[in-house]
């Protein structure tokens, strides 16, 4: 019976002597039979203009320590909120030329995305992604640091995994690179609480009409929107016509005064 090796030289024209199979002697003792596989990075010298060959955990330190912050430039504004934000641009921007100093490349190894059909407040038909990316952060010497980071974006067209995408790697870099904004932290100011804000005049409505409301806690009531210059106050009543709710509170009160004595 012929093997696989043996086979496979016929079909070439070749014989499976062990000669044909001997290096030649010129490689003999630049490839000894015991000797492991040669290191690609073996006697490599950086240039001039190449990073220092440290590990990949020192690499992102470095780029760390030379990323001194990312403000949050950039404002949103639909109509309806309002609040500052660091984008994409922005952040790869910042680290780009720094993780290029450094040899350091950040590349995704793995996306997973999922997918919701779903619609905008207006009715529009929109799908939901949301993409968890297993990233390599690759140093100068080759070694690596594995991480995750999860997007989520909403597109009315084809570009809502690109956009979640886009937010995972926003998300790795400023995560991963604990990269402060630069903005007054939170603990460092105070703020005096003032009196708490008074209620406004319908708030009391469904307590008054309220068969368990007690006579006492109309009073009450009485007293809270006196204190409040709310006892003129016009809203609907429990029969839909508009009334004083001072005057309510007072006709009910009565009412169910009335209704006890019975």
């Amino acid at each position: 019976m012929t093997t696989i090796a043996e086979r496979a030289a016929a079909a070439a024209g070749r014989t499976t002597d062990t000669d044909d199979l001997k290096l030649p002697e010129e490689y003999v003792d630049q490839f000894p039979e015991s000797a492991p596989m040669p290191d690609p990075m073996a006697g490599y010298e950086p240039g001039e203009d190449d990073p220092e060959m440290v590990p990949v955990h020192l690499a992102w330190l470095r780029v760390r320590k030379d990323i001194r912050g990312i403000a949050k430039g950039e404002e949103y504004n639909d109509g309806y909120s309002r609040y500052n934000f660091r984008g994409v641009d922005a952040t790869v921007m910042a680290f780009a030329p720094v993780t290029m100093r450094h040899g350091v490349n950040v590349v995704p190894h793995q996306v997973d995305a999922t997918y919701r059909d779903t619609k905008t407040a207006k009715g529009k038909a929109t799908r939901e992604c949301t993409v968890t990316i297993t990233w390599h952060i690759i140093g100068p010497r080759g070694d690596v640091i594995v991480a995750q980071s999860q997007g989520e974006a909403l597109d009315s067209g084809d570009k809502g995994t690109a956009k979640a995408q886009s937010v995972a790697l926003r998300v790795l870099l400023l995560n991963g690179g604990l990269v402060p904004t630069g903005d007054p932290d939170p603990g460092s100011s105070t703020i005096d609480r003032g009196e708490a804000s008074v209620r406004s005049a319908v708030s009391y409505l469904d307590e008054i009409c309220d068969p368990n409301t007690s006579a006492g806690r109309l009073r009450q009531i009485h007293f809270e929107l006196k204190q409040g210059n709310l006892l003129g106050a016009l809203i609907t009543n429990e029969v839909g016509v508009e009334e004083r709710i001072g005057d309510m509170v007072v006709r009910i009160g009565k009412e169910r005064a009335a209704g006890g004595a019975e």
